[in-house]
This record gives C-alpha cells, structure tokens and sequence, in this order.
C-alpha cells in the first residue's frame, strides 16, 4: 500500500486555493493515486454545520475565543472521522486550509498567540501536512477578486485584519521553511499550476 500522502493549500482569501486544489487532484490521479480533497472548516456532517456557525455574517456578536475553539471543533471531527482514515488507508489528501489557517486568523489577525497552536495541537492529535503550498497574495488583491457581495464574516473584516492575518503566513514560512511552499499567486492560473507540479514532481 501506498503511503499516504498530506497537502494543504493556504493564503488570504482570493489566492485561488480552490482552483490549484483541483490541478493537485487531477495530477495524483493522473499518477493512479487515491485522493480525497477536502476543505476547512468543513469536510464532515459536523464540521460543516460548525462552519455554518463561524462563518454566518450574523453571528457579529461571537467572541474570538469562542471562534477559535469553533475552528478547533471542525478540524478534531475533520481528522478524526476524514483525514487520519484516508492516509492510513494510503490515500493523498488536499486539504483547502487546515491548522495554519487557525495560527495565521485567530493566532495573529485576533492576536490570540500561541494558545491557538496549543488548541490545534490537541484538536489534530499532533497531525501536521507533510507539504503545504502558500498562495501569496496581497490581502487588498485578494478581497477585490471575492466581491464584496459574497464575503463570509471573517472576509467582511477590515483590511487590517487580513494584513496581520497575511504577516501570520509569513511568519509561518519563516518558522517551517522545510514544509511550506511560497507561491506566487499573482501569476497566472498556467504558472501557479507549473510552480506546484514542480515540488510535487519531488514528493
């Protein structure tokens, strides 16, 4: 059996995560690997009603405590009934965010600190990606591409938010350089595509 395989997509909303999740699919299926794509918060039953909650311009009121435990809630459902069964089944995984998303929008845009790598740790039983590709992107480009008819609660945050959310990143590339990717998401969706069949080609 074939090794399973953990690859997450990061980067500020309007990266085109979505889009490169699909060319990752199609290049390991091309390859005859089995692969499970998922998407954060979200994935499961459980963890999309939690998203429903986080993510509802309604809920304005919600603490930001109360939200990062909400995310930390998705993701311990996600892994424990999705993730973990697909890659010791030796399937390749593409997630759309996962626990960086947490450190960079709760830990920095919140300035909630470490305590959420804390949570996250105990939420993900200490499961980490074995490669993550960061779409980086400037924030206010970003939030032009969404529109702002269709922004959830966390993309209807003032542009400061995202630009602490976007030096998270980057402080996370710093701190993991051996496992986060940096690509250049102003290029094109050919380019973008090329840069990550390259490290995928390594894998």
């Amino acid at each position: 059996m074939p090794k399973g395989i953990f690859i997450t997509l990061e980067g500020p909303d309007g990266s085109g995560k979505s889009t490169q999740v699909e060319n990752i699919r199609a290049y390991f299926v091309s390859n005859g690997r089995e692969v499970v794509v998922s998407r954060e918060p979200g994935g499961t039953s459980i963890s999309e009603k939690l998203r429903s909650i986080v993510l509802d311009n309604a809920n304005a009121e919600m603490d930001d405590v109360t939200e990062m435990l909400i995310y930390a809630a998705a993701r311990a459902q996600h892994v424990a009934e999705k993730i973990r069964p697909a890659l010791e089944g030796g399937a390749v995984v593409v997630c759309d965010r996962f626990v960086d998303s947490s450190i960079a929008y709760q830990g920095f845009g919140r300035n909630l600190g470490d305590q959420v790598s804390e949570v996250n740790r105990y939420a993900t039983g200490g499961l980490e990606p074995d490669v993550t590709f960061f779409m980086d992107l400037d924030p206010e480009i970003g939030r032009a591409r969404i529109g702002k008819d269709v922004r959830d609660r966390l993309e209807q945050q003032k542009l400061d938010f995202h630009y602490r959310v976007y030096d998270g990143y980057k402080a996370l590339c710093d701190k993991y350089p051996e496992r986060i990717v940096r690509i250049d998401a102003s290029k094109t969706i050919d380019e973008i595509k090329g840069d990550i069949y390259s490290k995928l080609e390594t894998l």
